[in-house]
């Protein structure tokens, strides 16, 4: 991957970092409203800009992949973030974001047949004993209980959250980023406005405050954010691309600290270091293998374009 695209999708992830918080600013609203709204207007911006967008849209069997791709991560997932993020502490949660990439990666290597490099496995190792320290599992009272329910919570939300690589890395020989993403925003809008239907909700009157930050996840942190990491992973590896996600924990946790003001624990702050390790030693690149000399006699073949 290019170091530009390397550098920007970690810019995007301290972006990305925001949401957990937000979502617990959001908290008086129900999940079905805020994801409603969020990726609504998401969908909105992106079909409005569709004759802009540059490249082919979804085709065929494509069509219903993007919708079904649209309906997991863009509904399922964002509900289970809401759920546990409104259970437990936007700092743990915030924090658990490190075992995202070490789904996504599995992931890429089970579906994609992507090789994972040694140094990721370290990176990703890393993440999990982050984890471990963040949720405390050595606790034995009822807040610890109630704090690993919304974890485990959250966690789920990865293995959906995955499928945003997994199934659209493929359609990207085929399909224009920003109208793959377009295409699933609107499968997950059609998805959360029934979910909101059924459940006989409305979206409420919310403070100016309130539809400013939902803008901002619709906008920055969906329609912006989904469509780089898609120009990114059509140029790298999804392994690699996943480790970035590392920068979200350590920010997220400051944001939680300075904006909501919850207390840190010992557990957050020797994970954060943890996982800061796991992001320096994964995003390192491999060493150059040695090419043995070969004899001034023998001809090399050639391989790839001149």
């Amino acid at each position: 991957m290019p170091a530009v695209w390397l550098w920007l999708l970690i810019v995007m992830n301290l972006l990305w970092a925001g949401t957990v918080s937000m979502y617990k600013y959001l908290g008086a609203y129900p999940a079905a409203t805020i994801a409603t709204v969020r990726y609504g207007l998401a969908a909105i911006c992106l079909v409005g800009l569709w004759p802009w967008l540059p490249g082919k849209g979804p085709r065929g069997k494509d069509i219903i992949r993007a919708l079904v791709m649209g309906v997991i991560v863009f509904s399922i997932s964002p509900h289970l973030q809401i759920a546990a993020v409104q259970r437990g502490q936007a700092g743990d949660t915030s924090l658990l974001i490190a075992l995202e990439p070490l789904i996504v990666a599995v992931g890429a290597a089970l579906l994609l047949h992507e090789k994972i490099a040694r140094r990721r496995w370290w990176g990703f190792g890393l993440g999990i004993l982050g984890m471990t320290l963040i949720s405390q599992i050595w606790r034995d009272d009822v807040q610890a209980l109630k704090g690993l329910l919304a974890n485990l919570i959250f966690v789920s939300s990865f293995v959906c959250e995955a499928a945003f690589s997994i199934m659209g890395k493929p359609m990207l020989e085929r399909v224009s980023p920003l109208k793959l993403v377009a295409v699933g925003l609107l499968g997950g809008t059609v998805a959360n406005v029934a979910s909101l239907a059924v459940s006989g909700q409305t979206i409420p009157t919310m403070p100016v405050t309130a539809w400013l930050t939902l803008v901002y996840l619709a906008l920055i942190c969906t329609a912006f954010g989904y469509a780089l990491w898609y120009f990114a992973i059509e140029r790298a590896p999804v392994s690699l691309a996943a480790l970035t996600v590392f920068v979200q924990p350590v920010a997220g946790l400051l944001l939680a600290v300075l904006w909501l003001r919850e207390d840190l624990h010992w557990g957050q702050f020797w994970g954060g270091v943890v996982i800061i390790a796991g992001l320096i030693i994964g995003l390192r690149s491999e060493p150059a293998r040695k090419v043995a000399s070969q004899p001034a006699n023998t001809i090399e073949p050639c391989i790839g374009k001149s």
